[in-house]
C-alpha cells in the first residue's frame, strides 16, 4: 500500500467521502456473532438507524459496501453527513442541540471527548456489546494490548472504537536520509556517532562532493514538523543525547513521567547542534521551509546540492515514483547515532488519539447490536479488505499470484498489480476507504504484495520497511503513550500548558542553535522560565493520565 497510492486515496476521500477502490470474494472470519443478520428485526424488517459521517460527492446510500453490509446485517442506514473540514464543528452542534444520531461512524472523538460525553450520558459503554457481538475486534484487542489500553477509559469502560491503522514505518518516523553518492566520492562511511556525522557534514560542505567547483552544497536540511512530517532535524539529533519524542518532550522511566527539555543532556544536544549550525552545516531554512521548498531542493535540475535530510519519507525530498528518475536510488537511511554519553535512541509514535465510532443513548438495543456487528465486520480480514478497497475483486485489489511477496519477502495474499487504470474523472463508490473503524493492523497491511526491488517505484513500501528496521532496535524501553486519557477536568489546562511549553521549547531551541541565545549565559534563565509555564502541573497532569486516576 504505497504512499503515493495512499496520498491519492486521501485526496479522493476529501473530495468524495473517501469512497474508493474495490473488492473481495475470500470468505475469511465473518464478524457477526449469533448469525449474519443478527441485528435484523424479528419480523424480517431491517433495523433503521442514522449514521453520522463525512459528506462527499458519491452518495453513501448508493455505495456498494453500504449495500453489502446493510444486507448482511439486516440494517437500513440513514446518513447525516458533514464536510470533512467541518466535521468536528457539525458534531459539536449536534451534541449540543440534543438532536444527534444513534451512531457516529466517523466522529473524530478524542479520548477526552469520549469521557466528556460519556459523563453526560450521551455516549454509552461498548464493553458488553464488544464481548457478545464483536469477536474480531475483541480478538484484536487481546492480540494488541496497547489497543485495548488506549480504548479503555479510567472508569474501565470503552466508549469509542478507532480506525486501527498500524503503519510500521510511521511508528518509527524520525528518520535521517543521506546522499550515499557523496559519501562514496569522498571515501566516507555512513556515520554511526555524532562525531562521525560532524566530520561527514564538514566534508560535504568543504570538499565539493557534487564536483561543480561551487560551494553550493547544503550538508543537512530539514523542515518544521508542521510542514514536512517529522522533518525536525533536532528530533533526530537530540536522541543521541536524551530521548526526544518530538511532541510533548515527555519521558517515562519506571512508570514515572519526566521532562526532557530542561535537562543537562538537552543542553549538550543544543551545544552540538549549535556547533553544526555555526559552521554552516545545518541549512538555516530548516526552521521555516515547507514541503514544496524541500521538493524543489531535492529535485532541482542539474547538480545535486543536498547531502542529507531528516524526514519520515524520502519521497518528500526526491521523486521515488518515476522509474525513469534515478536520483533517489543513491540515498540511504542513517540509523540512530550514538552520542558522546552512549545514548542512541529513536522516537516512537504509538497510541490511539482519534476515535471514529461511538453509540449514543438514542440507540435501541437492536440498533446497538446491529451497529456493533457492522463495525466488527470491518475488523475481519474480509471486511477490512472490502471496506478499504472495494467489494469486487479486480477493481481495487487482486488476489496475489504465486511468487508475489510482501514487504518482508514473504508470500502475499493480495496485490495492487494488474488493476484497470484509474479514471481521474470517475468517482469510485464501491468502498468506504478511509471511513469508519476497521482493522488496518500491521498484519493486514503485510498481506499485500510489494516489489522486492526497494529502489523501484513499486518497491517504495519495501524500502521504507527496510529503513525502519534500522530504527526499531533503538526504541526506548518505556515511552509516553500518545493516546493516554486526560481527566476531563484537566483538558483545558493541559491544552494551554502543552501549547505554551511546546512553543517555549521550540522557540528557545532555535535561538540557542542559531546563536541568538548563549548556552553559557542564558541556559539557567531558560530552565527557570519553565516555572512560569507551570511545568510541574504539566507533568502531574500527564502522570495522572497514564495512571488513569
Amino acid at each position: 500500500m504505497g504512499w503515493k497510492r495512499e496520498g491519492k486515496r486521501l485526496a479522493v476521500l476529501l473530495a468524495a467521502t473517501g469512497l474508493l477502490l474495490g473488492a473481495c470474494s475470500s470468505g475469511s472470519e465473518n464478524g457477526a456473532a449469533g448469525g449474519e443478520a443478527a441485528g435484523a428485526a424479528e419480523d424480517g424488517k431491517p433495523v433503521e438507524m442514522t449514521f453520522f459521517a463525512v459528506q462527499g460527492k458519491a452518495p453513501l446510500e448508493e455505495n456498494e459496501y453500504t449495500k453489502r453490509v446493510e444486507e448482511k446485517f439486516g440494517v437500513k442506514i440513514k446518513w447525516d453527513l458533514a464536510p470533512q473540514d467541518a466535521l468536528k464543528d457539525r458534531r459539536q452542534l449536534l451534541l449540543a442541540s440534543g438532536d444527534y444520531p444513534e451512531v457516529f461512524l466517523e466522529g473524530k472523538f478524542s479520548n477526552t471527548d469520549l469521557l466528556t460525553y460519556s459523563k453526560q450520558g450521551v455516549l454509552i459503554p461498548l464493553n458488553g456489546l464488544i464481548d457478545q457481538y464483536a469477536p474480531n475486534l475483541k480478538a484484536l484487542m487481546e492480540k494488541k494490548p496497547y489497543l485495548k489500553e488506549s480504548m479503555t477509559a479510567p472508569d474501565g469502560n470503552i466508549y469509542g472504537i478507532p480506525r486501527f491503522n498500524e503503519c510500521y514505518h510511521c511508528t518509527y518516523s524520525e528518520k535521517y536520509w543521506m546522499n550515499k553518492d557523496w559519501l562514496d566520492k569522498l571515501g566516507l562511511q555512513v556515520p554511526t556517532t555524532t562525531d562521525e556525522l560532524y566530520e561527514v557534514l564538514r566534508a560535504f560542505k568543504t570538499k565539493d562532493p557534487n564536483g561543480n567547483g561551487k560551494a553550493d552544497e547544503i550538508p543537512l536540511t530539514g523542515a518544521p514538523n508542521k510542514n514536512v512530517w517529522n522533518g525536525n532535524f533536532d528530533a533526530y539529533l537530540m536522541n543521541a543525547f536524551i530521548y526526544n519524542d518530538n511532541d510533548k518532550y515527555l519521558t517515562l522511566q519506571d512508570g514515572q513521567v519526566g521532562f526532557a527539555a530542561d535537562k543537562p543532556e538537552w543542553r549538550e544536544g543544543l551545544a552540538y547542534m549549535r556547533k553544526l549550525y555555526k559552521e554552516g552545516l545545518i541549512d538555516p531554512a530548516a526552521f521555516t521551509q515547507n514541503d514544496q521548498a524541500i521538493s524543489q531542493l531535492g529535485n532541482r535540475e542539474g547538480d545535486e546540492i543536498v547531502g542529507s535530510m531528516t524526514t519520515a519519507l524520502l519521497s518528500y525530498l526526491v521523486n521515488v515514483w518515476d522509474d525513469g528518475i534515478t536520483r533517489h536510488q543513491h540515498w540511504v537511511a542513517v540509523p540512530p547515532l550514538k552520542g558522546p554519553g552512549g545514548v542512541q535512541l529513536t522516537g516512537v509514535q504509538q497510541g490511539i488519539t482519534d476515535f471514529a465510532f461511538a453509540l449514543t443513548n438514542k440507540a435501541s438495543e437492536r440498533q446497538q447490536i446491529a451497529a456493533i456487528q457492522l463495525v466488527d465486520y470491518a475488523f475481519s480480514e474480509e471486511g477490512a479488505l472490502l471496506s478499504e478497497y472495494g467489494v469486487q475483486e479486480g477493481i481495487g485489489w487482486n488476489k496475489a499470484k504465486e511468487g508475489e511477496l510482501n514487504i518482508w519477502g514473504k508470500p502475499a495474499k493480495y496485490s495492487f498489480d494488474n488493476l484497470p487504470p484509474a479514471d481521474e474523472n470517475e468517482i469510485r463508490n464501491d468502498s468506504w476507504s478511509l471511513l469508519g473503524p476497521k482493522d488496518m493492523s500491521k498484519e493486514f497491511r503485510d498481506a499485500f504484495a510489494s516489489s522486492q526491488n526497494p529502489l523501484s517505484s513499486k518497491g517504495y513500501e519495501t524500502r521504507l520497511a527496510q529503513a525502519t528496521k534500522l530504527y526499531e532496535p533503538y526504541a526506548p524501553a518505556e515511552f509516553y503513550p500518545s493516546g493516554a486519557y486526560l481527566r476531563p477536568e484537566d483538558t483545558e489546562t493541559a491544552a494551554q500548558l502543552t501549547t505554551g511549553i511546546k512553543e517555549y521549547v521550540m522557540t528557545n531551541l532555535a535561538q540557542f542553535v542559531i546563536g541568538n541565545k548563549d548556552l553559557d549565559t542564558d541556559w539557567d534563565a531558560y530552565v527557570k522560565g519553565f516555572d512560569g509555564l507551570n511545568l510541574k502541573q504539566y507533568i502531574d497532569i500527564y502522570q495522572a493520565a497514564i495512571e488513569k486516576k
